[in-house]
C-alpha cells in the first residue's frame, strides 16, 4: 500500500444515540431476544433494522434500514427528509413486499420512537414476526447495524464535499447496491450477499 500510495480509511468509534421520547410517553417496549447473536442459519431468521441522519449545511436526510443477519444483505431501505412513524413504516412495507413468508423471523431494533410506535407492534405480528429491542441507551446490542451505517457513512459520505440533499441520496443509493452486489465478504466464503442468496437458490 504504501509502494502504490494507498491509505486506509480509518472509521471513528462512536456512541449512537436515540430519541426516547415516545417510549416514555405511549411507546411499547419488546423484551430483547436478539442477546447480541447477530448470526443466523438461513434467511429471514433474524433482520436488524435502524434509522440514521446525515446532514448537508442546515438541511437533514433520514435512513431507514433493514438487515438480513443471515448474508448481510440490506433488503430495504427508505430515505427521507423527515424523520417520522413512516420512515420506518415504508421501510418494512418494501421488505414484506420482496419476503413473503417471514413466520418466526426475529425483527431486532433499538428503543426509537418508530419502533415503539403502536403502528409498529401492530404491523410485525401480522405477518408472524417477533418484535426484539435493545436496552435502553446501549447501542451494542444493534451493533450489526451500527457497522453498517458506520461503513456507509466513512466510505460513501464523509470524504466528499457534499452540497446538496440530493447528492448525499445519490452516494447512500449508490453504497447500499456496491454493499449488496460487488463488496465481497469473508464470511459468505468471498461472495457478496446477493451472490450468496443466490447460491442458496440455485
Amino acid at each position: 500500500m504504501q509502494e502504490l500510495g494507498i491509505k486506509a480509511i480509518i472509521r471513528r468509534k462512536y456512541v449512537h444515540r436515540t430519541s426516547y421520547e415516545a417510549a416514555v410517553s405511549d411507546g411499547r417496549i419488546a423484551e430483547n431476544l436478539l442477546k447480541r447473536d447477530f448470526t443466523a442459519d438461513g434467511p429471514n431468521q433474524k433482520w436488524v433494522a435502524d434509522v440514521t441522519q446525515y446532514r448537508v449545511f442546515d438541511d437533514r436526510i433520514y435512513l431507514s434500514a433493514i438487515k438480513d443477519l443471515w448474508n448481510g444483505e440490506i433488503i430495504a431501505y427508505h430515505i427521507s427528509r423527515r424523520n417520522d412513524n413512516p420512515l420506518v413504516l415504508e421501510t418494512f412495507n418494501k421488505a414484506f413486499e420482496k419476503h413473503k413468508d417471514v413466520t418466526g423471523l426475529i425483527v431486532h431494533s433499538d428503543q426509537g420512537f418508530q419502533y415503539t410506535s403502536h403502528a409498529y407492534h401492530d404491523m410485525l405480528p401480522k405477518v408472524g414476526a417477533q418484535i426484539s429491542m435493545s436496552r435502553r441507551g446501549n447501542c451494542y446490542d444493534n451493533a450489526a447495524m451500527e457497522s453498517f451505517f458506520s461503513h456507509l457513512k466513512v466510505e460513501a459520505l464523509y470524504p466528499y464535499d457534499i452540497r446538496s440533499i440530493e447528492e448525499a441520496q445519490r452516494r447512500i443509493e449508490e453504497f447500499i447496491r456496491f454493499y449488496n452486489e460487488e463488496r465481497a465478504q469473508r464470511k459468505l466464503n468471498k461472495l457478496t450477499p446477493v451472490e450468496y442468496r443466490r447460491q442458496l437458490a440455485a
